[in-house]
């Protein structure tokens, strides 16, 4: 097993006064048993790190003070994307290769946009789908999307291995409901039907490296005649965490009309909970849901039909 010191990784590595990391291991495993035998020594005591751009943010926040961070990067089997009766992401793809993807690109659009809006580029390089999963955070871009593909989990220890849906892994804000002895290995996503679009939309206070004041993402399933076969409305920022539109239904059989768009935008700001903080009002982001609501509809019709 290896094992080193983590102030022994880079220089220089400078924390605030109130940070202390003389006795935080650095820990490597090289396959999953390792690491599973590190959860068993660890525990709650241990933070799993991949790239790192949610965990070493709250180490220096004060955030978190574990014992050990558990670095998961070179564990084969855990990257890459295969396309089966579903599709399968590794735990720590990165933003940037599931932007990249081809097949990702292609059947699961709306993934590929929200990891293109993920912070810069160098976080899009470093930082996995599993860290933005299991971090939880409310305006996380990847969870609506992965949501409107009926996305789940899977979660392994020595114990064997489990699945769940996302909305059930996601219990609220920054929680989950992952065991101290468990790792996130794999995502998998409902593969679309044909004459199916998707779409990520997202608002920020700038174009590019922002969080989402909200973020919406839809998939429409249609028929020949442009009928909604079957939709998938989710959103990001608007509550304690990523949740699917509980009105999207009502698109079923129609074809989007105003009148059912509306009623779904009501339904919509109805369920919404968004907070105040220094980046949004909270009747701002609601006033904006609607707007990015229908833009998301009327696009996943458009690529639908095409």
């Amino acid at each position: 097993m290896s094992r080193r010191p983590l102030h022994h990784l880079a220089q220089p590595f400078v924390l605030p006064p109130k940070c202390e990391v003389t006795d935080l291991e650095f820990l490597d495993p090289r396959d999953l048993e390792e690491a599973h035998a590190f959860l068993e020594r660890y525990g709650e005591s241990a933070t799993v790190l991949a790239g790192g751009t949610d965990a070493v943010p709250a180490l220096l926040r004060g955030e978190v003070a574990p014992q050990a961070f558990l670095h998961i990067r070179h564990i084969q089997g855990l990257s890459g994307v295969a396309a089966a009766d579903r599709t399968v992401v590794g735990a720590i793809a990165t933003h940037r290769q599931l932007a990249c993807d081809e097949h990702v690109s292609r059947e699961h659009t709306a993934i590929a946009e929200a990891a293109r809006t993920v912070g810069g580029r160098q976080t899009q390089n470093v930082g996995t789908i599993g860290g933005n999963v299991v971090n939880a955070s409310p305006a996380a871009d990847l969870m609506p999307a992965l949501l409107v593909g009926d996305a789940t989990v899977r979660l392994a220890s020595r114990d064997g291995a489990r699945e769940l849906p996302l909305h059930e892994f996601v219990t609220g804000r920054k929680e989950t409901c992952r065991h101290d002895n468990e790792l996130l290995t794999h995502i998998s996503l409902q593969r679309p039907g044909p004459r199916t679009g998707e779409v990520y939309l997202k608002l920020g206070r700038r174009g590019a490296m922002e969080v989402a004041l909200v973020g919406v993402a839809a998939r429409l399933s249609c028929s020949e005649d442009g009928t909604i076969e079957d939709a998938r409305l989710a959103v990001c920022a608007a509550g304690p965490k990523a949740f699917r539109i509980s009105a999207e239904h009502l698109l079923v059989g129609t074809r989007g009309e105003d009148d059912v768009t509306r009623e779904v935008v009501a339904a919509a700001e109805a369920e919404a909970k968004p907070i105040d903080d220094v980046r949004s009002p909270a009747d701002y982001r609601k006033r904006v849901l609607g707007h990015l609501i229908r833009q998301a509809i009327a696009t996943s019709q458009q690529r639908a039909a095409a």
